[in-house]
């Protein structure tokens, strides 16, 4: 038989480019080729020389120049694996006419209202319908790609490299760069809805001692994260990228997400395998993902996001309950080899009936 050749399409996500990394890895040791198309930039950043894939830059953008580059980077693949609902809709239209199957994973959902909100409900229906399979991480987004009209729609939860979480972390190194000695460290990630978390930090500086909350994650959001602290002497900090937060956390008394986007499922499982309490906004499927082992809030209400942190500061003993809870239900997860064997059982039903037409 001969070799399977896929191409993983990436958008840019902290989680899918995560899972990428993990994936390519583990298909090119289980003999599989793997090309990787993505952002340039991306390749050393989310650790793609060390996964043995060949790695093509592709602009993230869906202009005839960039799926030009798509479509030839393309040429040959007997599987297409699109990550991310924009990826899809480049593979997608990269793809038309040419008889490659399609798979594609939607690991959480844009949130828009308006005319961007029916825009990208348009561009679901267009990446559901080109897929032959879509892969949802939660339930909550295969009955989306369900209604969409996938044609073929399965949850696959993905793991998360372990490499991303820190062997023997220094916690008292990690708390003294960043300020947070004698004082609680709390730790979230730059997402849509950056604001209630601001709003709720507003609060805990009634606290004695006040706690720092370190938010990790560069990107379109810092700016205006940087501005508003600095105005209001909020006691916050911005502490890298989505590549730190398994070392951030591992020094966190707190983590808390108040805000949608990818980066917040992959704050969450970190949290909970390495034991840190967790307060989160119910959004992107994270119900689903935590259960009982977090403290969930509603989405938008920084009174209620404040409030629950302050009473976790105040109960060691709930908060150990919280670590004990997360580290169970993580134990639970599939491993990254679970994800990787299902995701090329994926590929062999595909790739099937195309080696029995070339034979």
């Amino acid at each position: 038989m001969s070799q399977l050749r896929t191409v993983q399409v990436l958008g840019g996500g902290a989680g899918s480019s995560a899972h990428v990394s993990s994936l390519a890895a583990g298909l090119v040791a289980r003999g599989v080729q793997v090309t990787v198309c993505a952002p340039a930039g991306s390749c050393r950043e989310h650790g793609l020389p060390a996964t043995g894939a060949r790695f093509v830059a592709v602009p993230r953008r869906s202009d005839p120049t960039a799926v030009a580059a798509l479509r030839t980077a393309c040429t040959g693949a007997d599987i297409v694996h699109a990550h991310g609902l924009h990826a899809a809709v480049r593979a997608a239209i990269a793809l038309s006419g040419r008889g490659i199957p399609l798979v594609v994973t939607w690991h959480t959902r844009a949130h828009a209202d308006g005319a961007r909100g029916r825009l990208l409900r348009l561009l679901e229906r267009r990446a559901a319908r080109a897929a032959a399979i879509v892969l949802g991480t939660s339930w909550e987004l295969v009955d989306r790609a369900r209604r969409r009209g996938a044609r073929d729609a399965r949850l696959a939860p993905a793991a998360i490299p372990a490499s991303r979480f820190p062997d023997a972390p220094d916690d008292g190194k990690a708390r003294a760069e960043l300020g947070a000695v004698g004082r609680p460290l709390l730790v979230s990630v730059a997402q849509h809805g950056h604001e209630t978390l601001l709003d709720a930090a507003r609060g805990w500086r009634a606290l004695d001692p006040v706690p720092l909350l370190a938010v990790a994650g560069e990107g379109p959001r810092a700016g205006a994260l940087r501005r508003r602290i600095a105005a209001e002497g909020l006691p916050v900090v911005l502490a890298g990228g989505p590549e730190d937060i398994g070392g951030l956390l591992a020094a966190a008394d707190i983590a808390v997400l108040s805000g949608r986007g990818e980066a917040g499922p992959l704050l969450a499982q970190e949290a909970l395998r390495l034991g840190i309490p967790l307060v989160a906004a119910r959004a992107d499927g994270l119900p689903e993902l935590v259960g009982d082992a977090a403290e969930l809030v509603p989405y938008g209400d920084a009174e209620a996001l404040s409030g629950a942190v302050v009473r976790l500061l105040g109960d060691p003993a709930r908060r150990e309950q919280l670590a004990g809870s997360g580290r169970e239900r993580a134990a639970g997860w599939p491993t990254e080899d679970d994800t990787i064997a299902h995701v090329l059982s994926v590929y062999d039903e595909l790739a099937q009936p195309l080696t029995a037409a070339r034979g």
